[in-house]
């Protein structure tokens, strides 16, 4: 089982965004017992806190369901428990380390690292703009989704 974590700032906007949006294609691939898809923040501003309504507008818009949840701070144990950490942005990044220690089994990614693109998936919750991130997050799930096939 490939075990997958998305972190952002607040785990309300771009992370469950992703979370939803790759478990949406892992079903229509027919490989739902093949990965777990979760999502979390590096901060705890959200903690407790359900998706933004602006991600959810744009998740039903693209008819990808999703679930009531609750914001959580990444842990230093889920370096260990998931194969793949992946930020939105360099701060992302930058502080999932802080939290986790180095990457010394290079499991930290930017998720458009993926679609061969260093470009930061901006947050909708500054930029307002769901439509631009939600785009951001289909390429990079897509091309994350076309990776990790390949090792299967």
């Amino acid at each position: 089982m490939i075990k997958v974590l998305f972190v952002c700032h607040g785990n309300i906007c771009r992370s469950p965004m992703c979370e939803f949006v790759l478990k949406d294609m892992v079903k229509k691939a027919g490989l739902e017992d093949m990965f777990s898809i979760e999502s979390a923040a590096t901060s705890r501003e959200e903690i407790g806190n359900d998706i933004h309504p602006g991600t959810k507008r744009k998740l039903s818009e693209h008819n990808i369901p999703f679930s009531k949840r609750r914001a959580r701070q990444i842990t230093k144990d889920d370096y260990h428990k998931f194969d793949y950490l992946i930020g939105m942005d360099d701060a992302n990044i930058r502080n999932m380390i802080r939290i986790t220690g180095a990457d010394r089994d290079k499991k930290v990614f930017k998720l458009l690292d993926f679609a061969g693109n260093d470009r930061s998936i901006a947050d909708p919750w500054y930029t307002g703009n769901f439509d631009e991130t939600y785009e951001d997050v289909a390429e990079g799930c897509q091309a994350l989704l076309k990776s990790l096939k390949a090792l299967l």
